[in-house]
């Protein structure tokens, strides 16, 4: 059953635009509270954000919403989503929301749930939501209406568990890293949290005004970060995303590592120490076969599932793995954490680093990617290029010329309205040609 409202990570739109409406996150907020008031213990939600302006109007028509049916909310301020993953379960919460678009421009804003475990929604549960989305909501009596509380100190709790997973044998002392948090969730965890593990720390994006989130910095624009890391002499730049959840590394060059490479290096890593389950990596459709090469000669597995990090983290949970991740730069390490956790999985490469004295350029390129494309395609509101029979065969046709030597994926995004196209082929000079005619295809269709 195809969902109305939620996509591959919650519920996201632009601000103040349908979904993304005070009016919704009202019947949002009271919906997913009826759903958990019906078998909850505490009745008690926990609630945080990230640093975009319209954060302050859907936190408090979310808590309208779901004080009317008698849940408690307690509200964390700006944390990353990690962390509202973590107190989840820490706190004894019914549930954990997280307001935040991620990555995106601060002019989209986006709801994420947390279940009691920590971990994000099922599907199953995502669909209950949206039915009782179109019923009026059961409404409770005057002396049962929730409260909400502003809390203190829960960022605090966080970054003492965040630091819990860096050895205590090994400091950062001598190490200079530059940390971009987007101007983001982490902008003021990730960088004390280095720092009190003795880093020589660098900030930049670390003055939010509502709307600098994501802007030409963080782990989608890390341009700056490079320039710095080169600059200062820095030993490392980490890159994080606006809602903490995701990061890319770039080694003492400016060479910017994805996801794919960081998952490379820490899954042999944990292999080696016997620490990985079933000796699996899970990973996207989207991981570069040169990833797949890495694990396979390696003596481990490649596990692959569709686009999202909620996806990843079922096939870990189904199948008892404890690494997954996408090349974008989630990394679950699931032994510690229930989600993607940029600041965790950063000081993963830290420990390397520390480990074996070496340089974050020879750990940070653990593998040769395959030469990969991947072009975005906007599309108009109620069209479906993807059901085109010119984009179709364009699709069949780039396949063809592929043969063994690449693959081609084409995917609907499920938080904007783009076409993926994405080919990997070891020819360069034919994969940039099945790209661009299929990306035509797509825009003509579109």
């Amino acid at each position: 059953m195809t969902r109305k409202y939620f996509g591959t990570d919650g519920v996201r739109g632009k601000a103040n635009t349908h979904p993304m409406t005070a009016e919704m996150a009202l019947k949002l907020g009271a919906a997913v509270g009826q759903y958990f008031a019906s078998h909850a213990g505490s009745k008690r939600v926990i609630i945080g954000k990230d640093t975009r302006r319209s954060g302050y109007m859907i936190e408090n028509a979310l808590v309208a919403g779901l004080l009317s049916v008698g849940m408690d909310a307690y509200l964390l301020g700006p944390v990353p989503t990690p962390a509202v993953g973590m107190l989840t379960r820490s706190m004894r919460a019914d549930i954990g929301i997280m307001i935040s678009a991620s990555h995106n421009p601060h002019y989209d804003n986006g709801i994420k749930f947390f279940g009691p475990d920590g971990f994000k929604l099922s599907d199953d549960a995502e669909h209950a939501i949206e039915a009782l989305l179109e019923a009026e909501p059961a409404l409770v009596e005057a002396t049962k209406i929730g409260r909400a509380h502003r809390v203190e100190g829960d960022r605090t709790r966080y970054m003492e568990f965040a630091k819990t997973t860096f050895p205590r044998r090994f400091r950062l002392d001598g190490l200079k890293v530059v940390i971009d948090c987007a101007n983001g969730a982490a902008y003021r965890t990730a960088p004390e949290v280095l720092w009190e593990l003795g880093a020589d720390v660098v900030p930049i994006g670390v003055k939010p005004d509502g709307f600098n989130i994501n802007d030409n910095c963080g782990s989608t624009k890390p341009e700056l970060a490079q320039r710095l890391v080169v600059e200062q002499g820095a030993d490392l730049g980490i890159c994080l995303d606006g809602d903490a959840d995701r990061l890319m590394i770039i080694d003492e060059t400016g060479k910017v590592a994805d996801g794919d490479q960081l998952m490379g290096l820490i899954a042999t890593r944990m292999a080696a120490e016997g620490k990985l389950d079933g000796n699996t990596l899970v990973a996207t459709v989207m991981s570069n076969l040169g990833l797949e090469r890495h694990m396979e000669a390696n003596g481990l597995k490649l596990l692959r599932t569709n686009v999202g990090d909620r996806y990843v983290v079922e096939a870990m949970r189904a199948g008892g793995y404890n690494l997954g991740g996408e090349q974008s730069g989630h990394i679950v390490l699931r032994d510690y954490v229930t989600t993607g956790d940029g600041l965790i999985a950063a000081l993963q490469f830290l420990r390397a680093m520390v480990d074996t004295g070496q340089k974050a350029s020879a750990l940070a390129q653990v593998f040769e990617p395959v030469p990969q494309l991947l072009v975005n395609v906007r599309y108009k509101a109620g069209s479906a290029p993807l059901e085109a029979a010119s984009v179709q065969a364009a699709i069949t046709d780039g396949e063809a010329r592929f043969g063994e030597n690449g693959r081609v994926l084409i995917r609907k995004s499920g938080t904007e309205p783009l076409i993926r196209v994405m080919g990997e082929c070891t020819d360069e000079a034919v994969l940039k040609s099945v790209v661009h005619d299929i990306v035509a295809a797509v825009e003509a269709a579109g």
